[in-house]
């Protein structure tokens, strides 16, 4: 397969975000796609609808299973994830988005949560601004050279996460007028991964 991430082709790379629907469908797993349309409208709506965005349990569980679907699933933490106590997601939301542009202490905030690590703030957050925060997904990851190895550790994640804001920068400077977040360069990658040929 081609190194996409390396590819100064915009071409090629807004071949693979535009195939992110397809290749997403193609993995089979129709409660993925559920998932993904909700996680992608509705859920993103409401954080920016709310004022002050807030994040409910539910949602937490959501994103949670989202994240699963689209990696490994690990039934324990979805059972943590959907145990915390309600006021205590919303506090932990409400702190983690009045902390953003902050590139740590937004995931670091929703890491004190039950079952909860880097890569289910990293969701949280991506809906919220997908500008500066892509979801942490390791088919992602592997694909950038600099990084080495994957660990789902919050220093990781801030140098994952330079690294997405930094190739978006250079795709919207060279690819006018597209403008590229992180995490749409994320979802390019993970299409890109998955089979966008």
């Amino acid at each position: 397969m081609k190194d996409l991430w390396t590819d100064r082709d915009c071409a090629a790379w807004a071949h693979a975000l535009a195939a992110y629907a397809v290749v997403l469908a193609a993995q089979g797993d129709g409660r993925l796609v559920e998932l993904d349309t909700w996680y992608h409208g509705p859920f993103a709506a409401a954080l920016a609808e709310r004022a002050p965005p807030g994040l409910r349990v539910a949602e937490l569980a959501q994103v949670t299973a989202w994240k699963m679907r689209r990696g490994v699933w690990r039934e324990r933490n979805r059972q943590l994830v959907a145990g915390n106590d309600p006021p205590a997601v919303e506090q932990a939301g409400r702190e983690a988005f009045a902390a953003v542009p902050d590139p740590r202490r937004p995931v670091a905030i929703l890491s004190r949560l039950a079952g909860v690590g880097p890569a289910t703030a990293s969701a949280v957050l991506a809906a919220y601004r997908p500008d500066l925060y892509p979801f942490f997904d390791e088919a992602v990851a592997l694909q950038i050279p600099l990084l080495g190895p994957v660990r789902f550790t919050a220093a990781y994640y801030a140098a994952y996460a330079d690294q997405l804001r930094a190739q978006a920068a250079t795709l919207t400077a060279a690819c006018t007028p597209t403008a590229w977040t992180a995490q749409a360069v994320g979802q390019a990658l993970w299409t890109h991964a998955h089979g966008a040929e």
